[in-house]
């Protein structure tokens, strides 16, 4: 194949399947869309992690920060809201597209926290063997600052939010985050409203650690807590209960074939997810590559 056609491709890539950048460090031209889910409460949705907004007499807070290139647009779709500066970044992950902007943020006075994992991974290389790359360590800013071991929970803007470490899910340094007066859910990557959900083994996550992470904040939710997924749409209750099931179903057909003595690549060509595929395997993670997340984890 030829450079030019390479080039040809990888852009026609770009064009049909924004979502594959969701972990990438590509950027395209991106516009942050804004919703508001209570008087001071919003989501905003760009490239990478969604990101939980909190405006209110206590300042500004957001949670998740997307790539360092959209943090002026972050801070413009802010200043639509407030003039007030983002005084704290909470994480819900290390990865690069919830993250990435930690530094610039960091940088301008804001407070950063999220799990002690979070700080471990970040202040050191990382092999992300699914995107073949290693990713160096953070610049000293972009680190948290303030880190957990498995809740902690902030006062501010008339809300109690409660963040709460999920072990071995999407990695293992996850945190979900309830507004309890909002009934507001954060569930970072531990939920993507957009199909099957990547599930970084090479940091610590596992399958049985996804589901749990699921259990857990469907033990904070009732039918009008509005969900914000690490990835895709707002999502209720019942969206993220009958996800469970799916990933449920799937996990324990890729543990049977498992404990039959499949291979991963018998385990694959026996299809166990595809009676899901249509739905779940049509956007960034593909039918094989869940299996492969599972099996591997088990």
């Amino acid at each position: 194949m030829n450079k030019l056609l390479s080039i040809a491709i990888g852009i026609l890539l770009v064009i049909s399947a924004p979502s594959l950048m969701a972990h990438s460090n590509q950027q395209a031209e991106v516009t942050i869309k804004t919703t508001q889910l209570s008087d001071g409460l919003f989501v905003l949705f760009g490239q990478g992690g969604n990101i939980g907004l909190s405006v209110g007499e206590d300042g500004v807070y957001i949670i998740d920060d997307q790539y360092a290139p959209l943090t002026e647009k972050i801070n413009k779709a802010i200043d639509d809201i407030t003039q007030q500066p983002v005084k704290f970044v909470i994480n819900t992950h290390w990865h690069g597209d919830h993250t990435g902007g930690n530094e610039n943020f960091g940088k301008a006075g804001a407070t950063i926290v999220a799990h002690d994992n979070v700080r471990k991974r970040m202040n050191s290389k990382q092999v992300m063997t699914f995107f073949g790359r290693e990713v160096e360590a953070s610049p000293k800013e972009a680190l948290p600052v303030i880190t957990f071991d498995s809740e902690l929970s902030l006062h501010l803007n008339g809300d109690e939010m409660r963040v709460y470490h999920v072990a071995n899910a999407h990695t293992d340094g996850d945190a979900i985050i309830y507004f309890a007066k909002d009934n507001v859910l954060h569930m970072g990557d531990t939920y993507f409203n957009i199909g099957y959900p990547f599930i970084d083994t090479d940091s610590g996550g596992t399958i049985d650690g996804y589901l749990a992470a699921l259990e857990k904040g469907l033990s904070l939710a009732d039918d009008k807590t509005q969900i914000i997924p690490g990835h895709g749409p707002m999502a209720s209750k019942a969206d993220m209960t009958q996800y469970l099931a799916m990933l449920t179903e799937l996990r324990n057909a890729v543990a049977q074939l498992k404990k039959q003595g499949k291979s991963l690549k018998e385990t694959i060509e026996a299809k166990p997810s595809a009676k899901f595929d249509q739905d779940n395997g049509q956007a960034f993670i593909k039918p094989d590559q869940i299996v492969t997340f599972i099996y591997k984890s088990l």
